[in-house]
């Protein structure tokens, strides 16, 4: 693995920062068994957000009610084709997962894994995570942010449309209950160094992230997918950046990071 105060008015922050669209849309047919989950799980398990210029903004989401009960919350960013939120909510069935995606195909084969391993602890949100990021979840919610092998954007052109930009770590750290964890991996070189720069040069004064050198809240043990296998094959290293939103001094030593009694 290598790893190289805050504000009321964060939301009003957040427009400093222009957002420029991070995923690209891909197209995709569902199978016959993914179009079956699509029909009968998405209107339980997951929901669309709304596009386009003209589009109200999302009210916050109550995410104990999202999923009937008072647990960790995790926000999985780009959770792909679901293989690693699957395994990784059934090796935490105490944690809660909100994963967010675009690539219907990749949803509908996550609903299948959650039918099929008869996970009760995640929940799908078809859109943009910036929006999601900025618009649904409230501040100091989360106890984990994975965003993993995320698009890189190899041309430097398009260097904007990363989704780790100093406004997004800004507004992860909001999101981050103190002690909470965001968990990065990437097997692009050229993105591993954005990221580790960005990173580093956060404002303190500010929601920022640091280091993480304490027990973490949530798992970090990722399962290998296929596209990280094909990337060690080519000889891709997978850099992985652990970091964490610092507790108050006055909390560190007798609270957990969701506020109670250790």
């Amino acid at each position: 693995m290598r790893n190289d105060g805050r504000v009321n008015n964060s939301a009003d922050r957040s427009r400093l920062y222009p957002r420029v669209t991070s995923f690209r849309f891909r197209r995709g047919t569902l199978t016959t068994g993914q179009q079956r989950n699509w029909e009968t799980l998405w209107p339980v398990l997951g929901r669309d957000l709304e596009i386009g210029p003209e589009r109200i903004p999302e009210p916050q989401l109550d995410l104990d009610a999202m999923f009937g009960r008072d647990a960790p919350k995790v926000l999985e960013i780009g959770s792909g084709t679901g293989i690693s939120t699957a395994a990784m909510a059934e090796a935490e069935p105490d944690v809660d997962v909100v994963a967010v995606e675009v690539y219907k195909p990749g949803l509908a084969q996550l609903l299948g894994l959650i039918d099929r391993n008869e996970l009760t602890n995640v929940r799908l949100i078809r859109g943009d995570a910036s929006i999601v990021l900025r618009e649904l979840i409230p501040s100091s919610s989360l106890t984990g942010v994975r965003l993993f092998f995320p698009d890189p954007w190899p041309k430097s052109r398009h260097h904007k449309r990363r989704f780790v930009q100093t406004g997004t770590l800004e507004l992860i750290a909001d999101r981050l209950v103190p002690g909470g964890v965001l968990h990065i991996a990437t097997d692009h070189a050229g993105y591993a160094e954005w990221i580790a720069e960005k990173l580093a040069t956060q404002d303190a004064d500010h929601p920022h992230v640091v280091q993480l050198t304490r027990e973490s809240p949530i798992l970090l043990e990722r399962p290998t997918t296929k596209f990280e296998g094909r990337a060690e094959r080519e000889g891709r290293y997978v850099s992985e950046f652990v970091y964490t939103r610092p507790i108050p001094p006055a909390s560190a030593s007798g609270d957990t990071p969701d506020g109670s009694p250790a």
